[in-house]
């Protein structure tokens, strides 16, 4: 029997020419839009001295705003968490009608403006909203204070967790949950010793990103809170107030906290990433 024919395999060594041209052109990009910005942000923040920068984050309207925003992202995130497991689950395990409606309805907040989602709110909740009267009657305040701003935050970011749980418990399917049910464990075993564990770096992801948004969510926020210093005022707003009252190094050194907490978010999401990608 004649031998097989060889297979000729080339194997490249190196990179062509446009290849690293595109790839010149993304670090140069990156660096223009990304890192400058960045760097700037922390060099107004710090150029008059660490002391100063110090004293401008130790401003009481500060100290209020990040903790207001951290607050927020207390409140806001563990709901978030909640809702997407249950859609996930619930758009995933049954089939029913209107399912397909129900995932259109999650997405609704990412094709909505957040100062719509705002202005939304302001429309039901505020004096001359929808249920402002019977709010008022009972006297009770929404519009304005700390619960407006985590309603319309919850709106804003609540698709993020759903988003990432949803393909991924799609692509599973229910085979382990099936099989584990099947060898008698209840529901609440499930989900924490089978469900729980598969979707556990999807979770996390969802959460970051949600935590992201949560923290640097601008428009819809300064509808309802009613910018209220030192009561209403998280820290995207706190910045803004700082600039228009030309405090460009209190501006900078607020916005160099809430660039930190951007990068830690991508940090912590390139290792969640890649912690998925080995295991």
């Amino acid at each position: 029997m004649p031998n097989a024919p060889k297979r000729m395999t080339h194997v490249r060594h190196g990179r062509s020419g446009s290849e690293i041209a595109l790839i010149a052109l993304a670090l140069v990009l990156a660096l223009v839009f990304l890192a400058v910005p960045l760097a700037v942000i922390f060099v107004e923040a710090f150029k008059a001295g660490v002391a100063v920068y110090v004293s401008k984050i130790m401003e009481p309207a500060t100290l209020h705003a990040i903790g207001l925003t951290v607050l927020t992202a207390l409140v806001v995130v563990p709901i978030n968490i909640g809702f997407g497991i249950a859609a996930a689950w619930l758009v995933t395990r049954y089939r029913f009608p209107g399912r397909k409606l129900l995932i259109s309805v999650i997405e609704i907040p990412f094709s909505v403006s957040p100062i719509v989602a705002g202005v939304t709110y302001l429309f039901l909740y505020g004096a001359q909203g929808l249920f402002g009267p019977a709010l008022q009657e009972a006297g009770l305040q929404i519009m304005f204070t700390i619960w407006a701003i985590f309603l319309v935050s919850l709106f804003v970011t609540s698709p993020f967790v759903a988003r990432e749980l949803i393909p991924l418990m799609q692509q599973q399917g229910s085979d382990d949950e099936e099989a584990a049910y099947s060898l008698g464990a209840n529901g609440f075993q499930i989900f924490r010793l089978v469900t729980l564990p598969n979707i556990r770096w999807a979770l996390l992801y969802g959460a970051i990103l949600c935590n992201a948004r949560v923290m640097g969510e601008f428009g819809g926020v300064s509808i309802v809170s009613g910018s209220v210093r030192g009561q209403t005022m998280t820290l995207p707003l706190q910045i803004e107030l700082l600039f228009n009252d030309y405090n460009a190094l209190g501006a900078f050194a607020a916005s160099s906290v809430l660039a930190l907490i951007s990068l830690l978010t991508l940090a912590a999401k390139a290792i969640l990433e890649r912690r998925a990608d080995h295991g």
